[in-house]
C-alpha cells in the first residue's frame, strides 16, 4: 500500500533538508542553513501526524526518523555553532566585521580552536535520540530537551545576528551580539544545551488529546505566549520560546504536579 510509505517519504524530506543545510554551511550561508532546518521542523511534525492519521507505523519508520533527526537536528546545529564560534574572534571589530554566512568571511583560514567544542552538540544529540528510542517513559512526553527544540535555539543565532539585515543598523542587536557572540559564551551555551538534551527534566507534552482547557491549560498558555513572542520579537522570539518551554515545564513539575 502506498499510504504506508507516506510518513517515511516525509521523514526523508527532513533528511534531505539536513543534507542541503550542510551544503549551505560549507558555502558559508548560515542563514539559509537555518531556513532549511525550519522546513525540516515542519516535515518532522507532519511525518508523525501523517503516521497517526493514516494509522501506519513501523520499526523502520521509527529508526528512520531518529537517523534523519540526527543529521538535521544534531549534526547541522553542531556545524552552525562550529562556524559561529570559529568567527567569534572578530565580533568586537567595528562596523566592518565579517562573519561567514552573516555578511562576509574571516580574515584568515586558520580554524579558531574553541570552535571544535561545538561538536559536543551532535554527540549529545545522538545520546539523546538513543535514550528517547529506548525510554518507555517518553512515549507521550519528553524527558530532556528534544533535539528539534535545541536545533531551533542554535539556528536562531544566524537569523538574529544577520548583519546583512539589521545587525549593524540596530544598536541594541549589535550590543547584544557583542556579548553573545563571544567564544566563552558560545561554548558555555553549547555545554548547557547539550546537558539539557540528556537531562532528567520532564517537559510538557505538546500533544493535544482533547481541546478542553482543564487538561491543556499549560499548552494553551505556552502556544499563546509563543505566538506573542514571535510576533513582537520575530527571530529573537525563537530562543525565548525555547526558554519559555523549559520554564513552564519546571513550573508544571515543581508546583502543579506537587499539588496533585
Amino acid at each position: 500500500m502506498i499510504k504506508k510509505h507516506i510518513p517515511n517519504a516525509i521523514t526523508s524530506g527532513n533528511l534531505l533538508c539536513g543534507c542541503l543545510a550542510i551544503v549551505k554551511i560549507f558555502e558559508g550561508n548560515l542563514v539559509w542553513a537555518a531556513y532549511l532546518v525550519g522546513i525540516a521542523l515542519i516535515l518532522d511534525f507532519f511525518d508523525g501526524f501523517a503516521a497517526r492519521m493514516l494509522k501506519v507505523s513501523s520499526a523502520i519508520g521509527k529508526d528512520l526518523d531518529s537517523l534523519a533527526d540526527m543529521v538535521t537536528f544534531g549534526v547541522v546545529p553542531g556545524l552552525i555553532m562550529f562556524k559561529i564560534i570559529d568567527t567569534s574572534r572578530i565580533v568586537n571589530m567595528t562596523a566592518g566585521m565579517d562573519i561567514p554566512g552573516m555578511g562576509g568571511v574571516a580574515n584568515d583560514n586558520a580554524i579558531y580552536w574553541p570552535a571544535y567544542f561545538a561538536f559536543i552538540i551532535p554527540i549529545f544529540s545522538a545520546i539523546r535520540l538513543a535514550k528517547f528510542n529506548n525510554d518507555t517513559r517518553q512515549s507521550d512526553s519528553f524527558i530532556g530537551l528534544p533535539t528539534p527544540a535545541n536545533a531551533m535555539f542554535i539556528c536562531s543565532l544566524p537569523l538574529i545576528f544577520n548583519i546583512n539585515q539589521s545587525f549593524l543598523s540596530n544598536e541594541h542587536i549589535f550590543n547584544i551580539g557583542k556579548i553573545v557572540l563571544q567564544p566563552y559564551v558560545l561554548c558555555s551555551l553549547s555545554l548547557v544545551l547539550s546537558l539539557l538534551l540528556v537531562s532528567e527534566l520532564p517537559l510538557i507534552a505538546l500533544k493535544f488529546k482533547n481541546l478542553g482547557w482543564t487538561d491543556n491549560k499549560l499548552r494553551f498558555i505556552f502556544l499563546g505566549l509563543s505566538v506573542t513572542l514571535l510576533i513582537f520579537f520575530q527571530y529573537f522570539g525563537i530562543p525565548l520560546v525555547i526558554i519559555l518551554y523549559i520554564l513552564l515545564s519546571i513550573v508544571d513539575n515543581i508546583f502543579l504536579k506537587n499539588k496533585v
